[in-house]
């Protein structure tokens, strides 16, 4: 599970410990002198130290600094006799998160060391987020804001964003929804010569034909009923930069035979106008489609698809890399704590079992909505499985009973439907029915709030907001 080092020249309590860590399933080095675990340190990694207060030679104070010095993010914890609690408060100025008195149960040792590897865990997966690659580390894992994961699938696709980003190829990004498309489409934008230049996002499937053709090239004034001045479209909003198009699959055949025109000659027309203008953008697609069988069918060109098909990318779905699933959870209370409940620092290992045995058909984006909404409802500073919708954790719904349990064949939109609206019931019961009170422990305005309420059913149709 994780790897401890253990510094105390008391063999027996040294012995001890270890027998402890180790049948708590850690991997343990343990040695005798302050010295001796200044270097075993430097060869390690270490998730976590214990180390004793009291020792000749370098004592605990001394071995504290000199690993804080060493390396700001090492976690340690400092072992004291009930005499010298004072020193021991000493060694957390220093750095240590905690101290133990002796003698202490095997019990009070597991659970302090718990607590000091949630929070190494946090402090990791942090300096991941918030590492910046320069050149000494330009070949390291790339990381960038959602894009987590150390599994073979992820690095492999992470390598490739790399290898792709220094290009001005066009590029299509496959996956479920959910996977994270959008974000790998930013990486290669900020990893690109282009990342100065402006990244455009068009979501296809959420316009309709005309509105979509608009959006694309632009339009004149009065080329269309509504169309009062001149909109530049997307293209010529990327000038210079990205330009995302999501979804294009769905693209309808009219709007597939321009974009070609313009992928071909980097020029286009705006609708309604006879000014041909030149474009210099970097267009990146993605899909959850098969475009191969599309075309087949007849719904998508060919010659648009090998055009937008010139170096394809494919992300793995949650359920191929679960290896990646704590770290991912982590990084989501990381995220999202400090705005929805600032108590909580991590997840339990019983709440990490539960999330594994999920299917994740929604996929990562399943995955923030979940861990969001146990943010909600957590009592503690640890996310416990009862802090889970209950579908996950194996509890018995209350005011959202009868909900269908998501299920691997459901259209994702309905299953974040689902989990919607058990986060809206949960929070209306916590909240004893006062709207306003439950609107601020979604984080959402009164009157959003009424609408999902009466949507779900948990409101009479009509009643107005309360005041205040």
């Amino acid at each position: 599970m994780a790897r401890i080092l253990v510094i105390d020249d008391h063999d027996t309590l040294r012995e001890g410990m270890t027998v402890t860590l180790t049948r708590s399933g850690h991997t343990v080095s343990a040695v005798k002198s302050g010295a001796d675990g200044l270097a075993a340190y430097k060869k390690g990694p270490f998730d976590l130290v214990v180390t004793d207060l009291k020792m000749d030679g370098m004592d605990g104070i001394a071995v504290t600094r000199a690993l804080k010095q060493a390396d700001p993010g090492a976690v340690v914890m400092v072992v004291t006799a009930f005499g010298t609690i004072e020193t021991a408060v000493q060694a957390m100025q220093e750095g240590a998160y905690d101290f133990i008195t002796k003698p202490f149960p095997p019990e009070v040792l597991r659970a302090k060391v718990d607590k000091g590897l949630e929070l190494s865990a946090t402090r990791r997966q942090v300096e991941r987020l918030t590492a910046r690659t320069d050149a000494h580390d330009a070949d390291a894992a790339l990381t960038h804001r959602d894009i987590v994961g150390d599994s073979e699938p992820m690095q492999k696709l992470l390598t490739q964003v790399r290898k792709v980003a220094a290009s001005d190829a066009t590029v299509l990004v496959r996956g479920e929804s959910g996977t994270g498309k959008e974000l790998v489409a930013r990486m290669i934008h900020q990893r690109s010569p282009r990342k100065d230049g402006p990244f455009v996002v068009v979501h296809c499937a959420a316009l309709a034909e005309t509105l979509l053709e608009s959006e694309l090239f632009g339009h004149e004034r009065g080329a269309f009923t509504g169309a009062v001045k001149r909109k530049l479209g997307r293209f010529e909003l990327a000038d210079g930069g990205t330009l995302f198009l999501d979804e294009i699959g769905e693209i309808p055949a009219s709007v597939q035979t321009k974009l070609l025109r313009v992928l071909q000659e980097k020029e286009l027309q705006r609708v309604g106008g006879e000014e041909t203008l030149k474009v210099d953008v970097r267009v990146v697609s993605a899909t959850h489609r098969d475009l191969q069988a599309e075309v087949k069918a007849g719904r998508f060109r060919e010659d648009l698809y090998y055009r937008l098909h010139i170096v394809p990318l494919t992300l793995p779905p949650l359920r191929e890399r679960p290896e990646d699933l704590p770290a991912l959870a982590r990084h989501f209370v990381a995220k999202h704590a400090p705005r929805v409940n600032r108590r909580v620092t991590g997840i339990d290992d019983a709440t990490l079992h539960a999330l594994t045995r999920h299917a994740w058909p929604g996929n990562v984006r399943e995955l923030e909505n979940v861990m969001e909404q146990a943010l909600v409802f957590a009592e503690g500073e640890t996310l416990t499985p009862q802090d889970l919708p209950s579908h996950l954790a194996g509890q018995t719904p209350r005011m959202d009973a009868g909900l269908p349990v998501p299920q691997g064949d459901r259209p994702l939109p309905d299953i974040l439907e689902d989990l919607e609206r058990q986060l809206i019931a949960r929070a209306y019961e916590k909240a004893g029915g006062v709207k306003t009170e439950t609107a601020r422990l979604l984080g959402i305005k009164t009157s959003a709030l009424y609408y999902k309420l009466e949507k779900y059913g948990f409101l009479p149709r009509g009643e107005r907001p309360e005041e205040g």
